[in-house]
Order: C-alpha cells, then structure tokens, then sequence
C-alpha cells in the first residue's frame, strides 16, 4: 500500500498546480493515465482569462462569464474566481510560463481577445499556451521531493467508508490500476483530489484527448457525490475537418483576430444568426454552423483568415499555420474547413467555495468539479483560469485540516475472477456509446432522441456491469464503464430541463424558462 498525505488523481493544470501549492508542507502522490503532458491542458491553444490591462475590470469580466453562462452561473463563484485571475497568472509567471510578451502593453505581455469578450484580455504562449504551462509546471513536480507521480496508472475506484461498511462516508485513498503490469494498488490519503478533467470521449467527435474519459466524475458518482448541469457539453465550433487530422483544434482566437466563417461558396452566415457574428458565445456559433451543415447538406464550412499577412499569422498561431499547411492548406491564402466537436464539459461533481465534495475528504477541481463558474455555457478561456483558482483555495483548506493517523486498507480482490475471453465486447460498446451519443445527444436535442439514447444506456451499462464483475480489468474497461456513467448522466441531466438555454438546445423546449435553476442529479444511495 502506498500512502500520501493527499492524492491528486489527473496531471492537467489543475492537479499540477495543486501539488506544487501543496509539496512544500507535506507528501502528495499525483496519479497519471499516461504522462504528464497527455491530459486536455496540453491541448488549450487560446490562452487564459484575466483582467490585465487598464481597459479592462473585474466587474466587467464578470458580466462577460454571467452573460455567456445564460443566467446559470453561480455569482459568487464567478467573482471570486475572476477577481484572483491576475494572482494566478502571476504565479505563473513567477514559475517561469513564457507567455507572449508585447512592449505595447501596459502589462507587459500580449492579450487576444475571444468570441465572448467584451476586452482583451486572453494571456497566451502564441497559439500553443496549454503546453507550455503544462511543461512548466510538470518539469517543477517531478524535480519536487515531496511529490511521487505515478504515470500509466488509471483509477479504478475510490475507497470510501460506504464501500468499506462504515456509516460515516469519507474517502480513504483510491486504488489503481498499473498499465504496465497490471497490477492494482492500494493507495492510502487523509485527502484525495479528483482532477482527471471531463468527458469529451464519450462523443465520437471531440477536440479531446484519449484520455478525457469522465473518470472522476464517475468515480465521485459511484462514491455518492452530487453531479450538477450535466447536460451542458460545449462543442467547439471549429474543429479542423481533415481525413488525416485527429482532433485538431482551431483556437477561439482566429475568430478573435478576424476569422470570418463562411459557407463552401465564400457567404459569410454568422451575421445571420447573431449581432455579435463570429464573436458570439461559442454555443451560439457551433449551433449556427450545424445548422447551416444540416441546411445545406454539408460537410463542413470554413474559416477564413487569409486577409491577414503570413507574418501576423506565423507570429499569433504558429502551430495552427504549420499543422494546416503540412495538410495542404495555407491558411494565408484559402480558409480552413472546420465543423463543430465536443469540447468542454461545463457540469461535473457538485464542489464548494473550497471544492470540497459531497464525501469527506473528497476534492474536486477543474474540468471535473462543477463550481458554479460556467453556467450553461463555458466562456473561452476561463477554464485554465478555473484550475489555477480552485487548485489554490483546496491548497488552502487541506492545509489548514488537522491530520489523522492513517487507516489501512483491504488490497483489491481478484480472486473471484477471470480472463476476458473478448475483448471485442468492449471496443463494439466503446464505438456504440460514441456513435448514439452523437447523433442522439449532440448540438440539438429532442425528448425522442434522448429517450433512444437513454435506452441503450441502460443495456450498455448491464453489459458492462457483468463484464466488471466477472473479469480482470482493463484501462478500456474502466474507460468505458466510466464513459457509461457518464453518458447515463448527461441523458439524465438533458431529459429533466424542459427549456433551451445555453449549449443545450432542445426542439421540444425551443423558449427558456423565466427561472431557471441548475441540473443537480444525486445518487439514490448515498
């Protein structure tokens, strides 16, 4: 058994941040599906949120957030996260993050601006700010003494008191899963942190790593926390439509520096459907571009930044400009074609001002915590922002606990099961999953849709139930029963708001309510 003072399960921004903050008072595990550098974090291109210039105010800030999330944020969580904003990247900077430096800014560095926001205000690493914070930040871990990363292990399950027959529910460690050998371990913390992001995966397009499977989510569920506005997943609108592209991601800010979107005959449509144009709130753009799609039977439409010099598009997106043009595509002299993926999910486990969870000594931060920021709409680039934040105020609370002598743990019991005699069951139900959810669970929603999706659900997950109980695991396996949970979570969420607000549009509930409250499911056994 391996024990830590906390155990922080995922290595995005988030759980980086959060060790460092916590290494230099006591013994912190950080737990990785593969390595640092793989989880969501990486693949941020725009940059992060704050208020850095003189043009620019926490107040105005925040009605930016309030405006996009459509009246579903959490005030004072918006507030609080916005007004720490320029602390946290501070921080940064005194951790060494190279962000783009401007001589003209009365900051000092350079800030873009994205479709949402009203100033600029978006600090960035050119178009690749995801990267270089993680690669910062991860080089600091791992030269950290107090800190032992443990890459290519999945969590398989929290130990909590329930699941260990006691009445007083508290989360005692995690096991998990080796990759490598196979093994499961046992891992002992007075604190455990779920930052393992969102659940992007469970759609068949997505702007999302592998890895962005909906683990803690699922875990914290299973351990009887609260989840909360599940049903809104952001689909980004411009994801790069390329047979040899996997997942590419066309930032925000090329619409934030010009990009016009046009149709495949060159007319521009957003004017249509929004004052705003290209700079409206992503789930307003990726609903106009379905359905323009669906209208003009297309594949995709096209995002046009060639009015721009090659000088200014090299300097600002240097990663989109190559990756496009090793594609064929010059973006200095016709558009990109883009259609919309899922990216975000603005839902998750129910944490407070501190995220603390539902069970005792349960943590939850970033793209897995719901903590009121986003409402029903994630506005661009404040979810690096988040993790910076909540990263600090847990850092905070768990240092200020009293410590308890640690408990031991049962190890985990294979006795009673054996090798998997298919593994094509798992990889048929994994391509299932994503493809139902798609096309039932997608952009725009109706009751019938949903309700399909919900019933193969229920056959999936009593599948893939017996599956868990009668075989050795498998990273697929956990990946798949937690993408289950929380597809099974997002239908719930969708099907319980008659409304359309935010990024969830329902054909059935076009009008939003005059009243609206978030989505919060609670286990029936808690």
């Amino acid at each position: 058994m391996l024990q830590f003072d906390t155990l922080i399960i995922g290595s995005g921004l988030a759980g980086l941040t959060l060790a460092l903050k916590l290494a230099d008072h006591q013994k912190v595990g950080l737990i990785t599906k593969r390595t640092l550098m793989d989880g969501a974090s990486s693949w941020a291109q725009g940059g992060i949120a704050a208020v850095l210039s003189g043009e620019d105010t926490p107040e105005i800030h925040t009605q930016d957030t309030l405006l996009a999330g459509a009246g579903l944020c959490d005030q004072e969580a918006t507030r609080h996260t916005v007004e720490h904003g320029r602390d946290a990247i501070n921080w940064l900077i005194s951790q060494g993050v190279p962000f783009t430096q401007d001589s003209d800014s009365q900051f000092g560095y350079h800030l873009t601006r994205e479709g949402g926001h009203s100033k600029r205000r978006i600090i960035h690493v050119a178009d690749a700010t995801g990267r270089a914070v993680q690669q910062t930040l991860s080089a600091k871990v791992c030269q950290h003494p107090n800190i032992t990363v443990l890459e290519k292990h999945i969590s398989v399950d929290l130990i909590t008191g329930h699941k260990l027959g006691l009445a007083d529910n508290r989360c005692f460690g995690a096991y998990a899963l080796n990759t490598e050998t196979d093994d499961v371990i046992t891992i002992s913390a007075q604190y455990t942190v779920l930052a393992t992001g969102g659940c992007g995966k469970v759609y068949l397009y997505t702007t999302n790593p592998d890895t962005s499977t909906g683990d803690g989510i699922a875990m914290a569920w299973r351990a009887g926390c609260r989840v909360a506005n599940m049903e809104f997943i952001q689909f980004h609108p411009t994801c790069l439509y390329h047979q040899n592209a996997k997942s590419f991601l066309i930032s925000e800010a090329v619409r934030g520096e010009g990009g016009i979107l046009k149709l495949p005959n060159g007319t521009r449509f957003m004017p249509q459907h929004d004052d705003r144009a290209e700079l409206a709130p992503r789930d307003i753009v990726a609903r106009a571009i379905d359905y323009e799609m669906k209208k003009g039977g297309l594949d995709c439409v096209y995002l046009d930044i060639s009015h721009q010099s090659v000088e200014f598009l090299q300097e600002h997106f240097p990663n989109i400009f190559a990756r496009c043009l090793s594609l064929g595509i010059n973006i200095s002299k016709e558009p990109i074609p883009v259609v919309p993926a899922a990216h975000y999910t603005c839902g998750g486990v129910v944490a407070d001002s501190h995220a603390r969870t539902d069970v005792m000594n349960l943590y939850a931060i970033g793209e897995t915590a719901y903590s009121g920021l986003h409402g029903a709409n994630r506005l661009a680039s404040n979810s690096l922002l988040e993790c910076l934040v909540f990263a600090e105020d847990a850092a905070q609370d768990i240092l200020t606990q009293s410590r308890e002598a640690a408990r031991p743990l049962p190890s985990w019991d294979a006795s009673k099961v054996t090798d998997a005699d298919e593994q094509i069951v798992i990889s048929h139900n994994w391509a299932e999953l994503r493809h139902f959810m798609w096309d039932y669970v997608g952009i725009v929603r109706t009751n019938k849709r949903l309700q399909r999706a919900q019933r193969r659900i229920q056959l999936l997950q009593s599948e893939i139930d017996e599956y868990y109980s009668h075989f050795h695991i498998s990273a697929d396996l956990l990946e798949l029963r937690n993408l289950v949970t929380n597809a099974d979570l997002i239908v719930q969420s969708a099907l319980s708001r008659h409304e359309s607000r935010g990024l969830h549009y329902s054909k059935d509930y076009p009008e939003m309510l005059e009243h609206p409250q978030p989505t919060i499911l609670t286990p029936q056994t808690r």
